[in-house]
């Protein structure tokens, strides 16, 4: 019983999340969350460099994001930057 009212409230949360999922926006943030987790992860594991690998990946990731956003539409990208507080890309 308690497993079938855990199965509807999940299914329920990923139905109204379903439009946004996909979002560059959407994409972005979920990088950036996992960015602040793994760093607050490295304060207490210094020498884990497998986990400091696949940060560097998903910050590639995040970045080519961040990269396309700015083309296709500048003034949402400026928006997340300030509300995500993430510095802005020097490009040469």
């Amino acid at each position: 019983m308690v497993k079938n009212a855990f199965i509807s409230i999940i299914s329920q949360e990923q139905e109204e999340n379903k439009e946004n999922c996909g979002s560059v926006e959407f994409q972005i943030i979920r990088f950036t969350n996992k960015i602040e987790r793994l760093n607050s992860h490295f304060e207490l594991h210094k020498r884990d460099y497998l986990s400091e690998r696949g940060l560097q990946k998903i910050l590639r990731k995040r970045e080519r994001l961040l990269s396309y956003l700015s083309k296709k539409n500048r003034v949402r990208y400026k928006e997340l930057l300030v509300q995500l507080n993430i510095r802005e890309r020097k490009t040469s």
